[in-house]
């Protein structure tokens, strides 16, 4: 039987299977937050002329802090009506308005002031932030290459604890390659969620104090590795 199609090797070429896993902890690289600006008024101009005017003051807001945000969305968009709770008929008691706004920030310095700034907004509603790394962040390529050292190291201290030594890498996978999604990197954490809502704004609100929350990065690996027969 040929070496290659025996999973646990041969006296001639023990095989060593070993996983190799590391977890690090990072800076985040950019911020979300999330901006629901609402409007309400009797009639469906009027509750459109208010959210179409609440929404370009925030949005021009967002770009005054020019490179700091580096990706601004506007999401969904509704004008509904509310119809009254008794009468006969369809009779609409008012229109209520909202526009969903995303924006991305790579300026930690910037954010707590914009976060204070846009909740002063009228009838403004901001969740977040939330933190993440960007998808091509060199902190997964490190921590798939640590994962792989670690292996390596694993199985030679194995090979050394039977007086010999590794003679060949067999195969290296990701834990999951065959899944539709690998998991060999666990999902960047978010931190809390907070949530402010501007009331009718009176003086200016001092910036909050945002800590980054540290992002946390996953890999794991499988390896195996044939290695000189030991004296037993």
């Amino acid at each position: 039987m040929a070496t290659d199609s025996v999973p646990y090797g041969t006296p001639d070429a023990p095989r060593i299977a070993v996983r190799g896993e590391v977890h690090l902890e990072v800076d985040p690289e950019i911020a979300r937050l999330g901006i629901t600006v609402a409007s309400r008024g009797k009639d469906r101009r009027t509750a459109l002329d208010d959210l179409t005017r609440r929404n370009a003051t925030v949005l021009d807001l967002l770009k005054s802090y020019g490179d700091a945000v580096e990706r601004l969305e506007t999401g969904s968009f509704s004008v509904t009506p509310e119809l009254k709770e008794h009468g006969r008929g369809e009779r609409v008691h008012a229109y209520h308005g909202h526009v969903h706004i995303t924006a991305e920030l790579t300026d930690f310095t910037a954010l707590g002031e914009l976060t204070t700034r846009l909740a002063d907004q009228e009838l403004t509603r901001v969740d977040g932030p939330w933190w993440a790394l960007r998808r091509d962040s060199p902190a997964y390529r490190e921590a798939r290459q640590q994962a792989v050292r670690e292996a390596v190291q694993r199985a030679k201290e194995y090979a050394e604890a039977l007086g010999t030594s590794l003679a060949a890498l067999v195969e290296l996978a990701d834990i999951g390659a065959e899944d539709p999604e690998p998991r060999f990197v666990g999902k960047a954490s978010r931190a809390r969620s907070m949530a402010y809502e501007a009331q009718a704004a009176d003086t200016g609100a001092a910036p909050l104090d945002l800590e980054p929350q540290r992002q946390h990065v996953h890999a794991q690996v499988n390896a195996r590795f044939t290695m000189a027969p030991p004296t037993l």
